[in-house]
């Protein structure tokens, strides 16, 4: 896939980075045990049920205890969570309502929001999620990859890069309801004044899908001199934001022009095991199974050197050790697997289609000198953490709440 890569001289010093001009960020989240999570909301209820009903070593087998997390460790719910907080050993009550997180690049699943199961939850995302919070993901540096360095999603992201490479979550706002920008104070005035108008959080994050080039250092945003690259910038990252979180902004389901849809050609077979292309026809084969039109451009859009399409088929079809919990899945491939394949596959042949304009984006006039005269740069310490939150309360280990 073209689009815009690293190249030799790409890691451009005076261009500021990401993590100076939205300098709040949170490492990827650690889950620690994989059952947790899954494609559907069905199979994590069977999964809780199935320990429920496991007493003693075998309960805590099934749980997979970590060095983070044991059946019997003492943790808080997670903030907006209605989850127990008595030990795991002694839990007893319904499954918790599944939630939907970002598993991995433009692949939604489902997890069980319980602090207790989580190792790593990062409660400070979980303190400013919903509308109109939007996450911008940075992903990890690898050399030579095509594709954005930076994804937006609505939902909670997991963070982690489809190499393994750990990747930044930037919460666009600081505190929940789309108060607080996350950006270096100063930052949007500044830019009122250089484009002549009024500059929002949403304007910038548009600016900034479009724009964003990977580095060693971190993604690295030009901002150019020209208004009017700067509106075409942001006019092509509302597009592509807008198909990255599937028409949460617009109010639109994403969709192919000239009337093109992905159908299902031939049935998907009930346990397939290998995804493959024909170029030729334009097809997705799912061993028997067969969707097409299916554009090149969407067969072909990687994330950090990984192929999406592929990434996301193995999710759901990857073996797991019998009788664990990870084993607990639907007999046969669901229909709305399918489904959420179709709407994918219409997302990738989008966003692959508009990647090659993102690198006229690519340079820019503005750089870290002119920010630090203008006092945008550096950020102030307290920038780069978390806002308080007081307008509720989270309860803590068996039951207690807690202090803010």
């Amino acid at each position: 896939m073209r689009g815009v890569t690293d190249s030799p001289g790409a890691d451009d010093g005076d261009l500021p980075l990401l993590d100076e001009l939205m300098p709040w960020s949170v490492a990827p989240l650690r889950f620690g045990r994989s059952w947790i999570a899954a494609p559907d909301a069905r199979t994590l209820r069977s999964r809780w049920d199935r320990v429920m009903a496991a007493e003693g070593a075998e309960r805590e087998a099934l749980f997979r205890p970590s060095r983070a997390r044991t059946a019997a460790s003492a943790v808080a719910a997670l903030p907006g969570q209605r989850t127990g907080t008595v030990r795991w050993s002694r839990e007893s009550g319904p499954c918790p309502d599944p939630v939907r997180v970002a598993r991995g690049p433009f692949d939604e699943q489902w997890l069980l929001p319980d602090h207790r199961l989580i190792d790593t939850a990062r409660p400070e995302l979980w303190r400013v999620l919903g509308e109109p919070q939007l996450f911008a993901v940075e992903q990890g540096y690898v050399p030579g990859a095509a594709g954005p360095a930076l994804l937006v999603t609505a939902v909670l992201p997991e963070g982690r890069s489809p190499a393994g490479r750990p990747g930044r979550i930037r919460p666009l706002f600081r505190r929940p309801g789309g108060r607080e920008p996350n950006l270096a104070p100063g930052l949007l005035d500044h830019l009122g004044e250089r484009y002549g108008h009024e500059v929002d959080a949403l304007e910038w994050l548009a600016w900034t899908v479009a724009a964003a080039r990977p580095s060693p250092a971190g993604c690295r945003v030009p901002l150019p001199g020209d208004p009017e690259v700067w509106a075409a910038g942001v006019a092509l990252g509302r597009e592509l934001t807008d198909v990255q979180v599937r028409g949460a902004v617009s109010g639109t389901k994403p969709r192919l022009p000239g009337g093109r849809r992905p159908y299902v050609r031939a049935a998907v077979p009930a346990r397939p095991e290998a995804m493959t292309y024909d170029a030729g026809d334009e097809a997705l084969c799912l061993d028997g199974g067969r969707i097409s039109p299916v554009p090149e451009e969407a067969w072909e859009f990687r994330v950090g050197g990984a192929r999406v399409l592929e990434q996301w088929f193995a999710h759901r079809t990857a073996p797991a050790e019998p009788g664990s919990l990870e084993a607990i899945g639907p007999a046969t491939w669901p229909q709305e697997w399918t489904s959420e394949l179709l709407d994918l596959i219409t997302v990738l042949a989008l966003l692959g289609a508009r990647e090659p304009e993102r690198a006229a984006f690519a340079a820019g006039a503005a750089g870290r000198e002119e920010l630090r005269a203008a006092g945008v740069l550096p950020p102030p310490p307290g920038a780069r953490r978390p806002a308080s939150v007081l307008d509720h309360q989270e309860e803590g280990p068996e039951g207690q709440f807690m202090l803010l």
